[in-house]
């Protein structure tokens, strides 16, 4: 069995299962969802600082994991926190989940909503959305100020906002297709999708079935240029065990 990877960067046990629940639900044959989260960082991600401490836990994460042979490693925020250090970090791919979702909608509509939790993380939407360069395709990003760790309190009110938040989406963006903005609504997704008759792409799903496909194909991180290993250095205090020793000629 090929081992994924998947981190879910907040430190709530609820959302880790909830996540691999998810992941489980859509993974093929001869690939094993692995479940992981950082030891330490925030309970949510709803903010830059939250943000920041959180890409240090998905680097934890994939430190530890980096001796071992995975078929690729899932960010399941969001925000994509920590991507770049994580592909340095192992040869495995690398997806986070927000950029697999704008993947997905592009091939799927030619724009595309983003519905997610809390007004003020739309700006750090915006930005991977700029990153990723899929502004032509992007056509808003809808706060519907649902805080995440309020996503498994009433599934069913949740999933009345979310599809209340994605219908004036799909009018007023004249969209074709809704992404979900936070991996914890990964459960909303197939209801929300018959509801509203048009595609909802859920991030989680999206990228299990992206590693399976690079990992098919032999296809790795590149190890040429910014995504080498990281250099060789001494960490001191919390981070010590993070750092990279010499390797032996």
């Amino acid at each position: 069995m090929k081992p994924i990877l998947v981190i879910n960067p907040n430190t709530t046990d609820s959302m880790t299962n909830a996540i691999g629940v998810a992941a489980r639900s859509v993974v093929g044959p001869g690939f094993e969802i692995v479940v992981s989260q950082p030891s330490f960082g925030p309970r949510s991600i709803e903010g830059h600082f939250d943000e920041v401490i959180a890409a240090a836990g998905v680097a934890e994460q994939v430190r530890q994991y980096s001796e071992r042979p995975l078929a690729g490693v899932i960010i399941a925020c969001f925000g994509d926190p920590g991507l770049d250090a994580a592909r340095e970090a192992t040869d495995a791919p690398v997806l986070g989940i927000a950029e697999a979702a704008f993947h997905a909608a592009s091939m799927l509509a030619t724009g595309f909503s983003v519905v997610t939790t809390m007004t003020r993380t739309c700006i750090l939407a915006e930005r991977l959305v700029q990153r990723y360069g899929f502004e032509r395709h992007c056509r808003g990003i809808h706060g519907t100020d649902i805080p995440v760790l309020a996503l498994e309190s009433d599934p069913p009110q949740v999933l009345n906002v979310l599809e209340a938040s994605a219908r004036e989406a799909l009018l007023r963006d004249r969209s074709g297709a809704i992404v979900l903005g936070c991996a914890g609504m990964a459960a909303q997704c197939l209801a929300l999708q018959d509801r509203l008759g048009v595609p909802v792409i859920d991030g989680v799903a999206v990228a299990v079935k992206w590693i399976e496909a690079l990992s098919s194909l032999n296809l790795r991180t590149s190890k040429r240029g910014d995504y080498a290993d990281p250099l060789p250095k001494e960490y001191v205090g919390w981070s010590a065990p993070l750092g990279w020793p010499e390797v032996d000629s």
